[in-house]
């Protein structure tokens, strides 16, 4: 039902390749800034929950659960988290913003690359556990519309890249791969609307 199969050159399955087109189409209605792409982004977590799972990359595993709950959260926040209920505008985080959510992957990271560590049969604790950290917050950053959201989707994607190859998922690391080069116009576009420079 979910044999490996070739495509492109590229090892796959048919749930890491519907996984793969459901994110595919969420980042680009991320960075249309349009708000169904938080219901494609349920659907992908959803899917490559199953995935990582079958790849013992529980940290990613788990962090699929927490996208579908933030995700929730961030659509609401897309269409009525502003001021008086109103849609959410693209905007600069604060010093202190960069600084607090700095802090807080870096303590996130400590925590997850424990419990992966201590508790799981996990081969890649600490990378797993970093990177699920940034994805933290990451999506946090897009659930408010944060322009450096796409900051640290540039970082973790890249990061993911090698990961996902060290754990034979071609077709996820290749997706990762584009994924880098999407947050770089993502970044871009949403810095015009916010009025940075980029």
């Amino acid at each position: 039902m979910n044999d490996s199969f070739v495509l492109l050159g590229l090892a796959t399955t048919p749930l890491e390749l519907t996984a793969l087109v459901l994110s595919v189409i969420t980042v680009v209605l991320n960075i249309r800034q349009t708000h169904w792409a938080w219901l494609f982004a349920i659907a992908s977590s959803a899917v490559y929950g199953i995935v990582f799972l079958n790849a013992r990359l529980y940290g990613d595993m788990g962090l699929q659960g927490v996208f579908i709950a933030v995700s929730v959260w961030g659509w609401y926040q897309w269409l009525y988290g502003g001021e008086q209920h109103a849609p959410l505008t693209a905007t600069c985080s604060s010093r202190a913003g960069w600084i607090g959510g700095i802090v807080g992957w870096l303590l996130l990271f400590a925590a997850i690359g424990y419990a992966l560590r201590r508790f799981t049969d996990t081969d890649v604790p600490h990378i797993d556990g970093f990177l699920t950290a940034g994805s933290l917050l990451g999506q946090l950053l897009l659930s408010r519309k944060k322009v450096e959201n796409w900051i640290v989707w540039i970082v973790v994607d890249v990061l993911y890249v090698g990961l996902y190859i060290h754990k034979d998922l071609h077709a996820t690391a290749a997706l990762y791969a584009a994924f880098v080069v999407m947050a770089v116009f993502g970044w871009r576009a949403w810095a015009r609307v916010a009025g940075g420079k980029p």
